[in-house]
């Protein structure tokens, strides 16, 4: 095989392969490199300045592509120029990115890789240290981010996330339109996502934003007020709900202690059956559920009014929505159901809020699929150190809509 073969299969823009070597023992391949004869153009590597004449030239050592069962180095004749800005510098390299020991098309498919693979099975995978396999990856995330286009920002999501024991939690800020985590910034108070609006976005792009879809937690919503005057605070469906939820438990709690003697074993290891929804039950626990409700009135009208809540949300106009939550508190007349009162007393304070989903529709689903997908790297890397490179696999996996592959034992 020719070197002018070898230069066709390497394919590097500008260079051809002047010497080959290949040992069938160790199974690899070497390949010396150097410039084309009417390639003599020379780019500075710190300013971009272009020159014809060189100061030095020097071999490096990179690893590309396994060209079969071969393991490929390819030895390159690097030129170093005299710039009158940034002195004597090496030539940029298109192929060569970093000073790692890699080439570009290396790294891609190490990237690549990670994209639907743990770092240790890709370190496995090409026999490199996960440190290594790391480093590579947060590159090809850079790279990919700096040449990527963003869309704007109109429509936001903040929620937290709990991060550990160290750090505790991380507030998440993200684009509602397109599924895509912004910003990363850690702890949940006012300070935190005051830094976001300060740093990340312009003047004119904070006044841009329309809405924003936010839990109840203060701090968020007074940042938001603060940063974002044309921004309407929506307060999220599902954390409302989470709310409902919560209040339904302590009704069976209360219950449980309530009932005496062998009454208890009726309300006793329902607690995950009454927070599914009537939908989502199959018959036999329909069942099961219709058993108590025959046999303790308080939990099945508790378990009423947390479905009949999510209605709300199917409301296009304000004063019908008014109307079907002011029906709601209705019914708690009379009930004596004490968590429910309190979770009445919480939407009343936050009724503009919620109305303002009628003035401004937002999709509920996005912050809690970003959510899932941010917990699901953080269980397949097992932890993140670096915020930044968990942003970059965040927004890589929402732009891609990469899924990982779960593998299961036989039985």
């Amino acid at each position: 095989m020719r070197d002018n073969e070898f230069t066709k299969i390497l394919n590097w823009p500008g260079y051809r392969v002047f010497r080959h070597e290949i040992d069938e023992t160790t199974m690899t391949l070497r390949l010396w490199v150097r410039r084309k004869r009417g390639n003599r153009k020379l780019i500075c590597s710190g300013c971009g300045k272009k020159f014809t004449e060189a100061h030095d030239y020097y071999q490096r050592e990179v690893r590309d592509l396994p060209w079969r069962k071969y393991q490929t180095t390819v030895i390159i004749e690097l030129y170093r120029v005299c710039c009158p800005d940034c002195g004597v510098r090496v030539e940029k390299v298109l192929q060569l990115p970093s000073k790692a020991p890699f080439s570009k098309d290396f790294e891609d498919a190490v990237g690549l890789a990670c994209e639907s693979a743990s770092v240790r099975q890709v370190a496995r995978q090409f026999g490199l240290a996960a440190s290594t396999v790391r480093a590579i990856d947060l590159r090809y995330l850079q790279r990919w981010n700096a040449t990527r286009r963003k869309d704007r920002l109109e429509q936001m999501g903040v929620d937290e996330i709990y991060f550990g024991k160290q750090m505790k939690f991380i507030t998440v800020v993200s684009n509602l339109e397109t599924g895509e985590p912004l910003w990363f910034g850690q702890d949940r108070k006012q300070e935190t996502l005051d830094e976001f609006f300060r740093t990340q976005l312009k003047e004119s792009q904070r006044k841009r934003i329309a809405a924003a879809c936010v839990d109840m937690w203060r701090p968020f919503t007074n940042s938001i007020e603060q940063w974002a005057p044309n921004c309407r605070i929506v307060y999220d469906k599902f954390h409302i709900l989470q709310h409902a939820n919560k209040a339904i438990d302590e009704v069976r709690r209360a219950e449980f202690f309530r009932k005496g003697g062998g009454m208890r074993g009726v309300v006793k290891g329902k607690r995950w059956l009454l927070l599914t929804r009537w939908m989502n039950l199959d018959t036999q626990k329909r069942r099961q559920l219709n058993q108590l409700f025959a046999l303790n009135r308080r939990v099945m009208k508790a378990y009423l009014l947390k479905e009949s809540l999510e209605r709300l949300w199917t409301y296009r106009y304000e004063g019908a929505m008014v109307r079907y939550l002011q029906s709601w508190i209705d019914q708690l007349r009379w009930q004596r159901l004490a968590p429910f009162q309190k979770l009445a007393h919480m939407l009343a304070d936050h009724l503009d809020g919620i109305l303002n989903y009628c003035r401004t529709k937002v999709r509920f689903g996005v912050v809690e699929a970003i959510n899932g997908n941010i917990k699901s790297l953080l269980r397949r890397g097992r932890g993140y150190k670096n915020l930044g490179y968990l942003l970059l696999k965040a927004q890589r996996m929402a732009v891609t809509k990469t899924e990982f592959i779960v593998l299961q034992k036989a039985a």
